[in-house]
């Protein structure tokens, strides 16, 4: 048996195992969310130290009921960029399985990633909808040229993408799902998304380490470079500056100081060392891609 059939027995393995995992611990969000409860009015929308204001002067000058708003949108507006990459996600999934053998569990469990992936994005839609919070997605030009990333990506520059952001949200929302006064619809979401999302990040770890065996070094650093541009591009989306007029701060300057506030970069730096562990472990962490990592604090 050659080294490459022991890897993709490998990689068969682990599918079977993530399969098994999804068969018998997923949730329906239709059912497991009490979307008919009415929304207390002094919970947040996420934990307050995640709000990208936290610890600026901005956050200082708002009343305590300006704070809850802002971390409502704020959540929506990550949830809206959530539901934008993961339509993103499915279509790139589906072209690399493509004529795969459908009697492997490799493309059983992509298949169910898809289906998973389906129902967060309407849990999240139903989210924005009961918060009644319009819907914020990145600017035009971003979402333009991800129709093409979209259409063109594959192999671990695909699943490179998939991963930066299940691993950014998968920190935020260990917070969420643990935050004492934020909103139990966001919360128990946040449960649902945890759990399930740590074996796409298992497939998606074990997808980008087949697919970057044999890669020379100039494909190797290509594919680093892609993957840090779309980890750039994600964390600078997440939240819309939109999401600041809900409590009357012009979208340029609630920009600025979040942009410069040291308390959120911290918190980006310390989200993101897992996964910077892995980059580096499978070569992924060029100095180039470091540093446009560096630019949006996730190193």
């Amino acid at each position: 048996m050659t080294a490459v059939d022991v890897a993709g027995q490998g990689v068969e393995q682990d599918s079977s195992r993530l399969l098994e995992s999804s068969q018998m611990l997923s949730y329906d969000p239709m059912t497991e969310i009490d979307w008919d409860s009415p929304l207390p009015a002094d919970q947040y929308g996420l934990n307050p130290e995640w709000s990208t204001l936290y610890g600026t002067p901005l956050w200082d000058e708002l009343t305590e009921q300006q704070r809850i708003t802002l971390t409502r949108h704020e959540v929506c507006s990550i949830m809206s960029t959530g539901i934008w990459f993961e339509m993103i996600l499915q279509q790139m999934i589906l072209r690399d399985q493509y004529v795969k053998n459908p009697a492997n569990s490799e493309f059983q469990f992509a298949l169910t990633e898809i289906a998973d992936e389906c129902r967060h994005s309407i849990m999240f839609a139903r989210i924005c909808q009961k918060l009644e919070v319009p819907a914020y997605f990145p600017p035009k030009l971003v979402v333009e040229l991800a129709r093409l990333f979209k259409s063109t990506a594959g192999g671990e520059v695909a699943y490179g993408g998939t991963l930066v952001a299940e691993e950014v949200l998968d920190v935020m929302q260990r917070d969420w799902m643990r935050g004492e006064n934020v909103l139990d619809v966001v919360r128990t979401s946040s449960k649902i998304h945890v759990l399930e999302e740590s074996r796409h990040m298992k497939f998606a770890r074990e997808e980008i380490k087949e697919h970057i065996k044999g890669k020379n070094k100039l494909q190797r650093h290509f594919s680093a470079a892609l993957i840090a541009v779309v980890a750039y591009v994600i964390v600078s989306s997440l939240v819309n500056p939109r999401a600041y007029k809900a409590v009357g701060i012009q979208p340029r300057r609630g920009l600025a100081a979040a942009q410069a506030n040291e308390h959120r970069k911290s918190m980006l730096r310390n989200a993101c060392a897992g996964l910077m562990g892995f980059l580096d472990e499978a070569g992924l962490l060029t100095p180039p891609a470091v540093a446009l990592y560096k630019r949006v604090h996730m190193i």
